[in-house]
């Protein structure tokens, strides 16, 4: 139980400062603000690429607290790296309003009221045709970057970042379904494989068009809303996530302050200028 929360802390951590690198190797290569094929020129950011090595390093560590805590728990856990992201941003010059401090601590008592309340154990199995709608659901975030892409609109950066939730969210959901069966070789043919895979790349794509029309705060903090609210919902209607018996009042709490705490920091966090300069 206890190695279940250290690793949902390391992923916490892992994603937030994996959201700041991936920032700012989009600055770097000149393509924020710009169009979606300027990305291309990421491809010699090495700053850029060492965020994603991050970013897997903490999706490894989820996928592994995922296997032993519930969705609501996990998920909100990565929803505060929206705080690691801002810290990180204070550090490399960019200015936090107190407000934004006085937010991280109230996130930090939501999670920790999550903490005592969830029932650690595995999620119930998933019927196959469910299994197989989880990797079909990446075509719905390509679709909804594709769009984007070739129709910019004002609030683009707001539709790529809950389209990266959206991704992230099916990710998490079948990383605690997975089920690894003794010939290792079968985890090829293996749904919640492919799902996470397919929309893990999706999400990945849709983040970095997100970072290239806003700031990794604000990205961060639509993304790992909608990632929270949607899996955790999964999680405690279709997948036997439990909450220990007389901590349901706990539980609703921790949610509503750990993602409030989260929305108030990308709010009061104003590190875009900041990072350039640093850039």
């Amino acid at each position: 139980m206890i190695l279940g929360y250290v690793l949902a802390l390391l992923a916490a951590l892992a994603s937030g400062s994996g959201s700041v690198l991936e920032s700012i190797g989009v600055r770097r290569a000149g393509a924020y603000g710009g169009r979606a094929l300027d990305l291309v020129n990421l491809r010699n950011q090495s700053i850029y690429f060492l965020g994603i090595g991050v970013d897997l390093v903490g999706f490894a560590c989820a996928a592994a607290a995922l296997h032993r805590l519930p969705l609501f728990l996990v998920q909100s856990v990565l929803a505060f790296s929206v705080g690691v992201t801002a810290v990180i941003s204070a550090f490399l010059g960019a200015r936090l309003a107190p407000q934004g401090w006085m937010a991280l601590g109230v996130g930090a008592v939501g999670l920790v009221l999550l903490g005592l309340s969830a029932q650690p154990g595995p999620a119930r199995v998933l019927p196959t045709q469910w299994r197989w709608a989880l990797p079909a659901m990446a075509i719905v975030v390509f679709a909804i970057a594709y769009y984007v892409r070739r129709h910019d609109r004002p609030w683009a950066a707001q539709v790529l970042a809950f389209a990266t939730g959206l991704g992230f969210s099916v990710v998490g959901v079948s990383a605690r379904t997975l089920h690894v069966p003794d010939a290792k070789w079968l985890l090829l043919v293996e749904p919640s494989v492919w799902a996470m895979i397919l929309n893990g790349l999706g999400a990945a794509v849709a983040f970095a068009m997100a970072l290239q029309k806003g700031g990794a705060t604000a990205a961060n903090a639509i993304m790992f809303t909608t990632n929270t609210a949607l899996s955790s919902l999964i999680g405690l209607v279709f997948l036997d996530d439990r909450v220990r018996d007389g901590f349901a009042s706990f539980t609703v709490a921790g949610l509503v302050l750990a993602m409030s705490g989260a929305i108030a920091t990308a709010h009061y966090a104003t590190h875009a200028k900041a990072l350039v300069t640093k850039a």
